[in-house]
């Protein structure tokens, strides 16, 4: 496996700082996230497709640092049922064409989530159970055979047109695809080319165990996020792990995204990589670093530090 790093974290940078930053960090590859909720403006999709010499240089850019591009990230709700869905399907379908034209094989994105009920005007996730209220079967059905089957199957058959071979859903919150259980539901309707991007820190704040969740997915493992979560002491016990308070308000949540070690240490990050080694993953692991405890700079390099001691190769 080999370390790349999420372009997010590095927005407010130019295009070429950023990847002098990346070769700096002794990173091999980059997840070129743009489009979706990505306010990063280093590789946009259609920027890219319009400009193709602005696409020829930022390419030559990159090769010239011996960087590669581990995925092209396009992250948002594509099933939404107002302006922000229909940008984000467009987004989406640019992201795939863009990756087709450079040869970039993998999308890293996320399921959606469309509402419950045709007419409804926001997304609902439907977590609790899809058994009662009496109204909830109906709920579950129309969400997933009347929303996300029929998208799904379309956008298979473009990634197939151009020569996109993964498209990896990160297991995020407030999806559809949020868990092993999910994914395989998804992916025994619409085949194989959808997997999961496997993000060990969502799972961990619901309550799962990464490792056993790797064991489960075996091949359907498309892609992985080095990413940590710390269940904060005292505050979990209390509340529960359903957490609403904003991010930054870090000193009273009962979880915390953090830097990679400083929620579980380096032996459980030795056996995580290993088991998604042994089950067949064999490709990128992507730094996304989310940690509001620390500085960005002091998150990204003990990050990077603690993935390079336990990264299996």
């Amino acid at each position: 496996m080999k370390l790349s790093i999420c372009t997010d974290v590095m927005g407010d940078l130019s295009f070429t700082e950023m990847l002098d930053k990346c070769v700096a960090l002794r990173v091999e590859g980059i997840e070129m996230t743009g489009g979706g909720w990505s306010p990063a403006p280093h590789f946009r999709a259609d920027d890219l497709l319009a400009d193709k010499s602005l696409l020829k240089s930022r390419l030559n850019e990159i090769e010239a640092r011996g960087l590669e591009i581990a995925a092209l990230n396009c992250s948002g709700n594509p099933l939404d049922p107002g302006a922000l869905g229909e940008r984000h399907r467009k987004e989406l379908e640019q992201t795939i064409r863009l990756a087709g034209e450079i040869g970039v094989k993998k999308i890293v994105t996320m399921s959606g989530l469309p509402p419950a009920a045709p007419g409804d005007s926001v997304p609902n996730w439907l977590v609790y159970t899809k058994s009662w209220p009496d109204e909830m079967p109906e709920r579950d059905r129309y969400q997933w055979e009347d929303c996300a089957f029929p998208y799904w199957h379309r956008l298979v058959k473009l990634a197939d047109e151009v020569g996109v071979e993964k498209v990896a859903l990160e297991n995020f919150s407030a999806m559809l695809v949020w868990n092993p259980e999910t994914l395989f539901r998804l992916r025994d309707e619409v085949g194989p080319k959808v997997g999961m991007n496997l993000d060990p820190s969502h799972l961990f704040w619901k309550g799962a165990c990464p490792i056993a969740g790797a064991r489960a997915l075996g091949e359907a493992i498309h892609h992985c996020h080095g990413k940590d979560t710390r269940i904060e002491r005292g505050l979990a016990d209390v509340n529960g792990l359903l957490e609403l308070k904003d991010v930054t308000d870090v000193a009273n949540r009962a979880w915390n995204y953090v830097a990679v070690g400083a929620g579980h240490d380096l032996q459980w990050w030795k056996e995580f990589f290993s088991v998604v080694r042994m089950v067949g993953y064999n490709d990128w692991v992507s730094l996304e670093m989310e940690d509001f405890t620390m500085s960005t700079e002091a998150g990204i390099q003990s990050s990077i530090d603690a993935l390079q001691q336990t990264i299996s190769k």
